[in-house]
């Protein structure tokens, strides 16, 4: 089990810093929300490359359908590079809030869920490098070889965490198909992470069987658990989950520096 922690409120320098302590404090990863406007998560993560050598680097998570698939890869391509191969790329719908509908208007679940798709197969083609062609409903892509980047670290690719709604089974099965799970509960048109170490052990038992029959491997297959301390990580961990990720979003950023220093759960 691995862990890592959310840093929900900070710019670029106090990412940097606050990675630093992380990794000296014993943690697997840092993790930054990607916001439609705002602090730029890419460029924090990168200050926190270079200042860290071991820790993992990701966001938790980029609403794909709102982004343009290659500025996404290209972003995550050279981050990879720079870190010696350090990063996780998460990714879903995206919960709806005013941080976007200020600016773009919510096209529906359906046409988000086209868009992230296509996205991912976009982004999965382009790190596999060229000659790399796409033609989909929303997304076309021809082959270049004007300034095509080195290949990334980690290949074929950097690793996707993609959430999974359970029961939704085209959600599943999308998480299911690429390299790590967000596990999801919906009920009643709301989103939740799952609440116990039963309720995860649910949704990783139905996406354990997609995937096989996808004929993918389970080994090195991610199950992210999110929450707030304390927790038993190892129930998490019995359960399923390969990663911690404390994920408090309404705490203060001297709590989340005091909880850095404190070290992962045990």
């Amino acid at each position: 089990m691995r862990c890592g922690i959310v840093l929900p409120f900070f710019d670029a320098p106090d990412v940097a810093s606050c990675a630093r302590l992380a990794e000296s404090a014993g943690w697997d990863g840092v993790f930054l929300a990607e916001s439609v406007w705002g602090v730029d998560a890419w460029v924090a993560l990168t200050a926190a490359a270079m200042r860290t050598s071991s820790l993992t680097l990701g966001t938790m998570l980029t609403p794909l359908p709102r982004f343009k698939p290659w500025d996404v890869a290209s972003k995550v391509g050279t981050l990879d590079r720079l870190s010696g191969g350090r990063v996780r790329l998460a990714v879903g719908l995206g919960a709806l809030h005013p941080g976007w509908t200020a600016f773009e208007r919510d096209q529906g679940r359906a046409e988000r869920a086209l868009l992230l798709d296509e996205g991912l197969a976009v982004y999965d083609g382009l790190m596999r490098g060229q000659p790399f062609s796409f033609s989909g409903k929303r997304y076309q892509v021809q082959a270049t070889d004007f300034f095509p980047p080195p290949p990334t670290v980690q290949q074929p690719r950097v690793p996707v965490w993609v959430v999974g709604a359970y029961p939704r089974e085209a959600s599943l099965r999308r998480a299911a198909r690429w390299d790590g799970l967000l596990a999801n509960i919906v009920g009643d048109g709301d989103a939740r992470g799952p609440e116990s170490p039963a309720e995860l052990a649910a949704v990783v038992t139905e996406v354990r069987r997609l995937r096989e029959s996808l004929g993918l491997p389970w080994e090195g297959y991610d199950v992210i658990a999110e929450g707030v301390s304390p927790v038993d990580v190892g129930e998490w961990a019995a359960a399923g989950a390969t990663w911690w990720i404390e994920s408090d979003w309404e705490t203060t950023p001297d709590a989340v520096r005091e909880r850095i220093a404190a070290g992962p759960p045990k």
